[in-house]
C-alpha cells in the first residue's frame, strides 16, 4: 500500500516529461500569428498603387528621420 501511495504521490508533485505536445501549440500560435499580420498587410496594401518597395522606403526614410 505505501508503495502504490508513493507512485500516486510522485505521479502527482512531478510534472509530465513529454512537452511535444505544447511545443506544436506554440508553433501552431507563431504561424496563425503570421499569417494573422501578413492577411493584415495585404488588405491594408489592396487599395494602394504604391508598391511594397516603396512603402518600405517610406518606411525606413522615416525611421532615418527619427533617430537623426
Amino acid at each position: 500500500m505505501k508503495e502504490k501511495m508513493m507512485m500516486a504521490w510522485t505521479k502527482l508533485m512531478f510534472p509530465v516529461k513529454n512537452e511535444k505536445g505544447a511545443q506544436s501549440l506554440e508553433w501552431l500560435g507563431i504561424a496563425a500569428l503570421l499569417i494573422l499580420v501578413l492577411g493584415i498587410i495585404s488588405t491594408a496594401l489592396s487599395d494602394q498603387k504604391a508598391s511594397i518597395g516603396t512603402l518600405v522606403k517610406t518606411i525606413i526614410d522615416k525611421i532615418s528621420g527619427m533617430v537623426g
